[in-house]
């Protein structure tokens, strides 16, 4: 019966809990040390509900929340008492010196919300040392500081220009044996372009002396920074979690921590924040402005100073040196309307280290002269902004000339024209003729010609000519505006070209010079029909391409089998010249078919 009515209390008993009153009990130290984690734990005497812990402004949260529940329930003299309580412990660490209050806690039940009392606690002393600038730019502890364990995050420098380059240092010290690093957790470091420096792995630590205090110490990371955005930025506390040995039990009188047993306990370990100043760059900007900061040098070549017609010339610029390379704005170069231009290729050449980015970035731009004559490339100009004098400087390469060859167009279907002379207008005779003074024979005629019917009818055929001459004009304009179309329409009667310069060098027995030409003709052919630049052709997106146009496969397989065997034949001598006849008669066919199937 006892146990029945017990039964009864323990299901009834939630009921008589609604009426007592829900308190949020919070436990917290008053006065904390700089540097040093403590605990906050706030209690609740009820279930059910929804916590809510408040923003722990002026400190950094390590860990929580972390969640316990205690129920008891006790009978005194038939008396019955029954006790829950939840706990939620977090665990933060001081910052900064001063005194915080953290707002209260909420705890939500049934649609009432409690609420704790502020905690008002206050940083006293400094449990790390202040870093120092040292000679150099770096900053080192300069004080012994009271805590067992610490991380210092070190700056080369805090003051900087936008785009300038620092080198942040994470370094750990401890006075404990420590077995291992759980987890490490870097700050996302807002505001900068960030790139890891390559740091041995800590494997050991180093003793060092700092103030007659023994730290063991080693870097964790070092990191390349370079901001992006001016004013006051805060670089976040690094995170840690160590594992220190601990001894358990007495040590032996005989044989002291030889037989002494350890364990491992997991400890978070936090930086302080660190902020530095980023100053705008002085003065107006030049139009030319690449983004660089730092110290660099600009080169532009060409690599051909003469070519054919509508052949590739390549103009590299190289721009070298250090600072922030990789933010490089590509050069803006001015042509001539008759080179036709692509988008440049960039190539990094670049290495990270303490002392910044160093190599060089290349920027190579395709060119191609659709009309001969002597072709100038002008100077071009680029600006950076120096560091050392704190000034912008301009940059300006030498101008590069080439010439492109008329060549043969017969049966290209386009007419070049180049090399045309400008001269002064020549004063030729006089600019008056001398006048007859005697009359000559002048007599009326009675036979004119707006009174023939031939005079209008030609009229309305000329207007009629004049009408479908603009016609066809606009229509070849539209046509011809659309260059991709034009290339197209074109491919067949350039490759034409191309591929009677190879029959030529397959009579002369040069056969090296005709898979060169061979395969000149067919990318040359596969970049005008199928619209893909040279640069960004090869044979695995000219294949693919192919496909989507509808081209047979068996085409397809001819043509990258003509591919293998010119590339073959121009590492292997001995190829004989009936193969390259075939290779000739099928790059022919292969063109003709797809022009055939293409229209």
């Amino acid at each position: 019966m006892r146990r029945a009515i017990l039964y009864i209390l323990f299901f009834l008993l939630p009921l008589f809990l609604q009426a007592q009153e829900i308190t949020v009990q919070a436990e917290f130290p008053s006065v904390v040390e700089a540097g040093e984690q403590f605990s906050v734990q706030w209690t609740v005497n009820s279930g059910g509900g929804e916590f809510e812990a408040p923003s722990f402004e002026g400190f950094y949260k390590l860990m929580g929340p972390h969640t316990s529940y205690n129920s008891s329930t006790e009978i005194i003299n038939g008396r019955m008492t029954h006790e829950t309580s939840y706990s939620y412990l977090y665990y933060l660490q001081a910052l900064n010196e001063g005194t915080f209050v953290i707002s209260p806690a909420a705890f939500t039940i049934k649609g009432k919300t409690y609420y704790s009392d502020s905690l008002r606690i206050t940083v006293v002393g400094d449990n790390a040392p202040q870093p120092a600038a040292q000679p150099g730019g770096n900053t080192k502890p300069t004080e012994a500081p009271r805590g067992q364990i610490y991380l210092d995050v070190s700056l080369n420098r805090r003051e900087l220009y936008i785009g300038e380059h620092l080198v942040a240092t994470v370094k750990l010290f401890t006075r404990v044996n420590l077995s291992g690093i759980n987890e490490i957790k870097y700050p996302s470091f807002t505001g900068f372009l960030k790139t890891d420096l390559e740091t041995p792995s800590l494997n050991s630590l180093r003793q060092e002396n700092i103030n007659g205090t023994v730290y063991g110490t080693g870097v964790l990371q070092q990191f390349l920074l370079y901001p992006q955005v001016t004013g006051e930025i805060t670089i976040d506390p690094v995170q840690l979690t160590v594992l220190v040995q601990q001894k358990t039990g007495r040590s032996d009188p005989f044989f002291g921590d030889f037989f002494s047993n350890y364990q491992t306990i997991p400890q978070a370990v936090v930086s302080k924040a660190v902020k530095i100043n980023v100053k705008p760059l002085p003065g107006t900007k030049p139009d030319d402005f690449s983004g660089i900061v730092g110290k660099v040098n600009i080169k532009a070549v060409i690599n051909k100073d003469t070519v054919n017609v509508n052949d590739a010339v390549s103009l590299k610029i190289a721009i070298s040196g250090s600072g922030n390379l990789k933010l490089a704005e590509a050069p803006k170069i001015k042509l001539p309307p008759d080179i036709e231009v692509y988008d440049p290729k960039i190539i990094d050449e670049l290495k990270n280290s303490s002392g910044g980015t160093s190599g060089q970035k290349v920027f190579e731009y395709l060119l191609i002269p659709r009309h001969y004559g002597d072709f100038t490339i002008p100077p071009l100009t680029y600006s950076y902004f120096n560091t050392s004098s704190g000034k912008y400087e301009r940059l300006k390469t030498t101008e590069q000339h080439f010439y492109a060859r008329k060549g043969n167009e017969q049966g290209s279907g386009i007419t070049v024209y180049g090399g045309v002379s400008k001269e002064d207008v020549k004063y030729v005779g006089k600019d008056i003729r001398f006048i007859k003074t005697e009359p000559g024979k002048l007599s009326k005629s009675t036979n004119l010609i707006v009174t023939r019917q031939t005079f209008y009818s030609g009229y309305v055929i000329v207007l009629l000519a004049f009408f479908a001459t603009l016609f066809v004009r606009r229509e070849h304009i539209r046509r011809n505006a659309d260059i991709s179309a034009v290339k197209n329409r074109k491919a067949g009667k350039i490759a034409a070209k191309r591929l009677r310069e190879a029959s030529v060098c397959l009579k002369n027995g040069e056969t090296d010079r005709f898979y060169e030409e061979n395969l000149k003709a067919i990318w040359g052919y596969l970049s005008d029909k199928l619209n893909i630049p040279v640069s960004d052709l090869t044979r695995n997106n000219a294949v693919i391409a192919l496909q989507d146009a509808g081209v047979d496969e068996e085409k397809i397989r001819s043509l990258t089998d003509i591919l293998d065997k010119c590339e073959y034949a121009r590492y292997a001598p001995s190829a004989s010249g009936t193969e390259a006849t075939d290779i000739y008669e099928g790059t022919s066919r292969f063109i003709s078919a797809v022009e055939n199937s293409r229209g």
